[in-house]
């Protein structure tokens, strides 16, 4: 008898392809809260959906209890900077009441194990709502795994390459349309991995909860300036590229370890790659040395650029 894995927010571009990914060895079912993405979502995965609100309490209740989940993923989220700042009560609604409510159930339905998706916004100095939110969200799952028989963890994400409005589809839109790319960061840093790498981080913090409950995992990703993924962009699709006006919230170099985290921050090997393991409240005897931003990161080469913005997966 396969477990049942319960993704939040499993109808956006993450959860189908977490879904693609654990179906071979999980009944997966897919929740959303628009009912046309999840019709979308289930002939894309052949898996189950349902209609689950996260900010409603009653909604997480029905569903929890319709469907039985061991293990649930949380994906769901108000994602986008500048939206997060424009409408604050809604992002905090989903982003901090959304997670208090699925943490809430999972707990009292006793969920083997909940994964919460964060980002590198999360990470300390925090810039924007959104980041405030979602690191929320982190301190709240790693400390209900204290006061929970649920397994709880989180992991920490940079950009995930071509994923809903995300820079590169957003890019491909503009050069379909006009042939110019604009951008309002040419100067600014970014973590960029594939989806298949996010589904990887959400699988080994499955695979190896024991270790990481009530933590963070993350994993070493390497950066490229927005210029040059744009030069390279404009090298091999062309058309050109312009600076346009800022968005609220966005600041020029993200982190994935702060300054503030490195004596809680401890370094270790999944499958050759290095991984990285944060406890909020616990130092560890070894911890990093120095916090990892996208500015002291590697950099992403010419050709794993390329390889970026010409393999973008099917929306």
């Amino acid at each position: 008898m396969k477990k049942t894995i319960l993704i939040t927010g499993g109808t956006g571009f993450l959860g189908r392809n977490l879904a693609l990914a654990l179906k071979e060895d999980f009944r997966v079912i897919l929740t959303g809260r628009n009912n046309k993405q999840n019709m979308y979502a289930k002939s894309v995965t052949g898996c189950e959906v349902a209609p689950m609100d996260i900010v409603n309490i009653e909604s997480i209740r029905d569903t929890f209890s319709q469907y039985q989940p061991h293990i649930v993923i949380h994906a769901a989220a108000t994602k986008f900077v500048d939206l997060a700042e424009k409408f604050p009560m809604e992002c905090t609604d989903v982003n901090v009441l959304g997670s208090q409510n699925v943490a809430r159930v999972a707990s009292e339905r006793k969920v083997e194990m909940v994964v919460g998706i964060s980002t590198d916004k999360a990470a300390p100095p925090i810039r924007n709502l959104y980041g405030m939110t979602k690191s929320i969200m982190e301190r709240v799952f790693c400390a209900m795994n204290s006061n929970s028989e649920t397994k709880f963890c989180a992991v920490r994400y940079g950009n995930v390459a071509w994923s809903t409005g995300s820079v590169l589809p957003i890019w491909a839109e503009m050069h379909q349309k006009t042939g110019i790319i604009g951008t309002t960061g040419p100067e600014m840093r970014r973590f960029f991995f594939t989806v298949n790498e996010a589904v990887d981080l959400v699988v080994n913090a499955i695979k190896h909860i024991d270790l990481v409950q009530g933590k963070v995992l993350s994993r070493h990703m390497k950066a490229a300036q927005i210029e040059d993924i744009l030069k390279v962009w404009i090298e091999e699709k062309g058309g050109k590229w312009e600076k346009i006006e800022g968005r609220p919230g966005e600041r020029n170099d993200e982190f994935l370890i702060g300054d503030l985290e490195l004596d809680y921050t401890r370094e270790f090997e999944i499958n050759g790659i290095k991984h990285y393991l944060i406890s909020f409240n616990e130092k560890v005897k070894q911890p990093v040395s120095f916090g990892l931003s996208s500015a002291n990161t590697e950099k992403l080469t010419r050709e794993e650029i390329v390889e970026l913005i010409l393999n973008s997966p099917n929306e």
